[in-house]
């Protein structure tokens, strides 16, 4: 029996009825929601992911529009939600699906505002939508004036990493290596870190190019899994 469609206002209102005020209340600290901070504004309703997730696969069909109502929400966890439902319902998808995910995505990427939203879907739609496509808009999202269009296009590249296909995520972390934001670093680190678990040599090729003048967090991330004499050697400047 196929399971109803289901309403941003249904979806709303059982997540409500999960909320935890005390959890909420860390989340705002833990995602910098503070004044100038880069999470600044965001509210929670104090769900853990794994609660969430199992919310999620209970779902029925849910409209576009309607995952559309979820993704303007003010709470961050109906915002996950719908972005969680978004990569569900793209790897059940025919291309046609497919292909308005992906238009919804970035029409939304106003509302993928903080750094697990961005890494729990970036590669999971942009990216392998992406797969077999002209990637010029990562270019794009790259050069955006927003920290999360920048990380979307970052963490797309995951799916192009799994498959070998390094390119892209090493001309975008060239691209972002002047960027000014920790979160930026941390996600062009976490990258180059994956190309090493794949092909050492490539990441090492990259490092060898830029690591004296990379950012020290980005670094840092590159080279956590390296072993223990080079990775000192890289954060002393002599390798």
């Amino acid at each position: 029996m196929t399971a109803p469609k289901m309403t941003a206002a249904v979806i709303g209102k059982n997540l409500r009825a999960l909320a935890d005020p005390a959890r909420a209340a860390h989340a705002q600290r833990y995602f910098k929601t503070g004044k100038g901070e880069y999470g600044e504004g965001d509210r929670f309703l104090g769900i853990r992911v794994p609660v969430l997730r199992a919310q999620v696969r209970r779902c029925g069909d849910m409209a576009l529009e309607e995952i559309q109502k979820l993704l303007q929400s003010a709470m961050h966890e109906e915002r996950l939600f719908a972005l969680l439902l978004m990569v569900r319902q793209f790897a059940k998808g025919d291309a046609e699906q497919q292909a308005a995910l992906y238009r919804l995505y970035l029409h939304n990427t106003q509302r993928i505002n903080n750094w697990d939203l961005v890494d729990s879907s970036a590669h999971k739609i942009v990216g392998r939508y992406l797969e077999s496509r002209d990637r010029k808009i990562l270019y794009q999202l790259a050069c955006s004036a927003s920290i999360w269009e920048r990380r979307i296009a970052v963490i797309s590249t995951f799916h192009f990493i799994a498959r070998r296909q390094f390119d892209d995520a090493l001309k975008l972390a060239t691209l972002l290596l002047g960027d000014e934001e920790d979160l930026i670093h941390k996600a062009v680190g976490w990258m180059l870190r994956a190309i090493g678990d794949l092909d050492f040599a490539a990441e090492q090729t990259f490092l060898q190019a830029h690591y004296k003048t990379m950012p020290r967090t980005m670094l840092r991330y590159a080279i956590e899994k390296f072993p223990d004499k080079l990775r000192k050697q890289y954060l002393a400047g002599t390798v």
